[in-house]
């Protein structure tokens, strides 16, 4: 089975620099994570998509809505409000997936693969 990983010789370990965040496009949700991110803000359902969600581009499901400066409605404080519970695509970055250009804003520190197994990363 091939490496999920875009680069299967090296793992990214994320230091929580925010770039990822600020960067402008849709961070999917599933209907799973929805219920979850809301129930960790000790939010409704209904009242959690309808303040912090809108109908994605391709029409296939929800994203988390921007900021007026395109960073994720999540990032407050200079830390992510729903890091323990972030979706799946968040916890990718940047190794499962990247946007053109990620190596001059992310501050993701390059583990050789086999060290990031002897660490517990992967």
């Amino acid at each position: 089975m091939p490496s999920p990983l875009l680069d299967p010789t090296t793992f990214y370990k994320c230091d929580r620099c925010t770039a990822c965040c600020r960067w402008p496009g849709d961070v999917k949700v599933t209907d799973a994570e929805v219920e979850e991110i809301a129930d960790y803000l000790k939010m409704r359902l209904p009242d959690f998509i309808d303040q912090f969600t809108r109908l994605r581009t391709n029409r296939q499901g929800l994203s988390l809505i921007e900021n007026a400066d395109h960073s994720c409605i999540m990032l407050v404080n200079g830390g992510c409000k729903i890091h323990a519970v972030k979706p799946e695509q968040c916890k990718g970055f940047p190794n499962t997936w990247n946007f053109l250009g990620w190596r001059k804003e992310c501050h993701a520190k390059p583990i050789p693969i086999e060290e990031a197994k002897e660490q517990g990363l992967l």
